[in-house]
């Protein structure tokens, strides 16, 4: 990127920030600028919010306040003013499997809504947004198209693999290879089964996360950063150095030096969030085998946008998709993998090779798609990105499926899986607790289909994460050997044939309520179906014998908000009318 000018003068008669810093009638708002040490000419320049969403909760948020620091140093010197603020996070895998995970998808419009009134609060013109874990990423992307102000988003990278030594006490499946998180989970797993010795759980927990940064496999968090990049918010390959390389130092300021030059163009967030551009999202979390929630965020994104891109179109364009991208949990590597691969720029160009890029997209650097590729010399290592023509599958790591069961869809990740028809009784569950205990207990049977329901976003309230029950699953070896079916939600990081998403929930009375156990469920993958073998008539008759939605302890809070204002997991489990509505662009006040 060419280096920005000091000198460069921005006309402020049309910028937010005007509100603030112009006119005689704001001395009482620039005596408050000049008392945290601002100079004139700081103030009267356009002022650039840096929300980060750092906290002491977890590895993936620790180095944003660092990374900050650089951004700021970027929007000086091209002749900005920044202002630093914070927003949550709530961290899965230190919320998953309790009560906490309730809180996890809402906590996804809190930081939305909360990025947004700081901005409308303090009149900012801009936005660099820096995040690390899962639902902190879509949460900043989110407020960014809502605001629709000059925008560009950075990930605070992923954490680097941890490695066991090997010894008496570490299992040889365990031992002197890469570790995640997701072992971890599998490995509580293996000790319930009695597999697994108290001294080399203990060794693996103290080994598997050694450093700052998101989870290492292609999670929620990863596929999310590479959603920054593909959708044009990110500059190219910011999303892969991990969060302890010193480079990422280097992509923070030229993402702030990239934010001025948008506010110089007239560039926006939705000026680069188009349909065309969340599609070419969606072609990158299906051929890197990504997370099952990107089904459930893209949608969001758009709904800030007034674009239309729900779950069945989000499936669509995973079903066209080849995945080439051999990542963890289906695969065998982790995000510095791809990084040291040459990163989502690599994957990017197999697809635009292909014809499956919409290259013509304008992007956070001012330049398009296309334009960006063109610039990179790297290909497929044919070990980490598979070239496009010889890929892993034809068909996305992700697929939509339909039918009687989920008339409003449900999604499934089949990256790494052999099989992926499955038929077998209902075995139902009314919540993810009575699950765990039955999994935990090997109170199920090989061939079963387990129904957890009540998870939905209303019925939860929160859309929970699986991933305590479906890794204890796979510990115990069964991974494979039956299914597992919700209206809440799996984590990246499930592995194993477990389909979320289901649609419409429970609490409103989608047929996932009126499944009995023994009743006999059919998925298959392949064709993108998943049925219960019930008559039309018969259905008919349970939901009129249907009793309600199960009632919940959240009767006050933020959850009870939630539940009485969030939509349909198909549209994303939004929880407000979105850019369709709108009457104002906050960046045009």
């Amino acid at each position: 990127m060419d280096s920005p000018s000091r000198s460069r003068v921005f006309d402020k008669t049309r910028l937010p920030s005007r509100h603030v810093t112009e006119g005689p009638e704001r001395a009482p708002h620039r005596s408050y600028l000049y008392a945290m040490g601002l100079s004139d000419t700081e103030i009267h320049q356009p002022l650039v919010g840096v929300a980060t969403c750092w906290n002491e909760a977890a590895p993936c948020n620790i180095a944003l306040n660092r990374q900050a620091q650089a951004v700021k140093l970027g929007v000086k010197a091209a002749a900005g003013t920044p202002r630093e603020f914070t927003t949550i996070t709530v961290t899965d895998g230190i919320a998953m499997g309790h009560e906490g995970m309730r809180s996890s998808l809402v906590s996804r419009e809190a930081i939305a809504d909360t990025v947004e009134l700081t901005m409308r609060g303090h009149c900012y013109d801009a936005l660099v947004g820096l995040a690390g874990c899962d639902k902190s990423l879509p949460g900043m992307m989110m407020a960014m198209v809502r605001l629709n102000v000059p925008s560009v988003f950075i990930y605070g990278g992923s954490i680097l693999p941890g490695r066991a030594p090997g010894g008496a006490d570490v299992p040889e499946d365990f031992a002197n290879r890469d570790l995640t998180v997701q072992d971890m989970f599998e490995a509580v797993g293996r000790h319930q089964g009695g597999t697994l010795s108290d001294a080399a759980l203990d060794i693996l927990e103290r080994a598997a996360c050694p450093s700052a940064g998101a989870c290492g496999g292609q999670f929620t968090a990863n596929t999310m950063a590479c959603v920054s990049e593909a959708i044009g918010l990110a500059l190219p390959n910011s999303s892969g150095a991990p969060a302890p390389y010193e480079s990422r130092d280097q992509y923070s300021e030229a993402s702030g030096q990239a934010v001025m030059n948008l506010l110089e163009k007239g560039i926006r967030a939705r000026d680069i969030v188009t349909r065309e551009s969340l599609e070419n999202a969606a072609r990158v979390v299906a051929c890197t085998g990504g997370s099952t929630n990107g089904g459930l965020h893209l949608p969001a994104i758009a709904h800030e946008a007034g674009i239309k891109f729900d779950l069945e179109d989000v499936c669509e364009i995973f079903r066209s998709t080849p995945y080439f991208v051999d990542l963890k949990p289906g695969g065998k590597y982790v995000a510095k993998d791809l990084y040291e691969a040459g990163g989502v720029p690599v994957v990017m160009k197999e697809l635009l090779k292909a014809g499956l890029l919409h290259g013509d997209c304008i992007t956070c650097t001012g330049k398009t798609i296309a334009e960006n590729l063109a610039e990179i010399d790297g290909g497929p290592d044919g070990r980490v990105i598979y070239p496009i023509e010889k890929p892993l599958s034809t068909t996305g790591g992700v697929v939509g499926l339909k039918g009687n069961l989920a008339p409003e869809g449900a999604i499934v990740k089949i990256a790494g899986m052999k099989k992926i028809k499955f038929e077998g009784p209902a075995r139902v569950f009314e919540c993810e607790e009575d699950a765990f205990e039955a999994v935990k207990k090997r109170q199920y049977k090989e061939g079963e289909v387990l129904v957890i329901r009540n998870e939905g976003p209303k019925g939860g309230p929160g859309m929970r994460e699986m991933l305590a029950t479906t890794a204890a699953l796979s510990g115990q070896g069964m991974g494979s050997k039956v299914a597992l079916i919700t209206d809440g939600r799996f984590s990246g990081a499930t592995r194993g044939f477990c389909i979320g998403h289901v649609g419409p929930e429970a609490a409103v009375g989608g047929p996932i309520a009126l499944v009995r156990d023994g009743d006999i469920i059919s998925i298959d993958a392949k064709k993108g179906t998943i049925k219960v073998k019930l008559t039309a008539a018969e259905l008919k008759k349970r939901r009129k014998e249907w009793k309600g939605p199960r009632e919940t302890l959240y009767a006050s809070g933020a959850l009870w908000k939630y539940a009485v204002t969030v939509g349909s997991t198909k549209d994303g489990a939004v929880t407000h009318p979105g850019g369709a509505a709108e009457r104002h662009c906050y960046a045009d006040l």
